[in-house]
């Protein structure tokens, strides 16, 4: 396979967005172990956030498939070895040998060391950053033909902050959240709560271990209501309208970012990146 496993553009301003389940691509040598069909890995994954990452000046990409190795996950537990890591899906027909589970975790070793050299440079820049970690989840898993899953506990957009520090960055959440409210949905605003569904993955916690005091990230879950989930077709308009809302709040977050003074402590340069 030639393609890339990730891209990530480089460009201005201190917000990131990270699509990093958008993939669905497998590495040729895995693919006549796998005992998962298409359809189901499809379904699991987040096909069409990497649209909305344009939202940011930086853009990360991933374009292999979670199935292959989840990125959103802690190394150990990166490659789905048993049905109960996988919501009950049988991904394998038997457990791939070591030297090819060897590449995948060496293919997570090389994202998150590409990934912290980036945001250590954006840091350097502007002083603090802020990642948008973009994903979308289910909400008909009885069937294409269910009923959706009750709304009080699947919100429109789900906000994980438990691992970050509010104290800190509780302000960022806040604009975040007034932000994506003002947008619509349906004729009503949008459902956006904290913690609900989910509080948050690997990928934002090991950004709040590896820069505590200097990066912001937010785990932001949108409920697959723009697109059949059963069958990959998306709602065009529907999903241009989530991304719309996305980009309003991205905006609203770097203008709270240049106002200065939200959060305690110095603000700038490598000296903040210190800290």
């Amino acid at each position: 396979m030639n393609n890339p496993a990730w891209s990530i553009h480089r460009g201005e301003g201190p917000l990131v967005a990270a699509a990093i389940h958008n993939g669905h691509e497998v590495r040729p040598e895995l693919l006549p172990l796998l005992a998962i069909s298409e359809a189901d890995r499809l379904r699991e994954e987040d096909p069409y956030t990497a649209r909305w990452t344009e939202l940011a000046g930086t853009r990360i990409v991933v374009h292999r498939s979670r199935f292959e190795a989840d990125l959103n996950r802690a190394r150990g537990r990166a490659v789905y070895l048993r049905p109960e890591d996988a919501w009950g899906l049988q991904v394998w027909q038997e457990e791939p040998p070591y030297a090819l589970l060897n590449r995948s975790y060496r293919l997570y070793d090389m994202f998150y060391r590409e990934v912290e050299g980036l945001l250590a440079g954006l840091i350097e820049r502007h002083g603090r950053v802020v990642v948008f970690d973009l994903h979308t989840y289910n909400h008909r898993r009885g069937g294409r033909a269910a009923q959706p899953d009750p709304q009080d506990a699947s919100p429109t957009v789900n906000l994980g902050t438990s691992h970050m520090g509010l104290r800190r960055w509780g302000p960022v959440v806040d604009r975040f959240e007034q932000s994506m409210r003002a947008a619509r949905w349906q004729g009503r605003p949008l459902d956006v709560r904290r913690n609900v569904k989910f509080q948050g993955g690997h990928f934002v916690q090991w950004i709040h271990r590896a820069f505590p005091e200097v990066a912001c990230a937010l785990a932001i879950e949108v409920k697959k209501v723009f697109m059949d989930e059963w069958t990959g077709a998306l709602e065009e308009p529907a999903h241009a309208a989530f991304g719309r809302a996305l980009a309003a709040a991205g905006q609203d977050v770097v203008k709270l970012l240049a106002e200065g003074g939200m959060v305690p402590g110095r603000k700038r340069g490598a000296e903040a990146a210190a800290r």
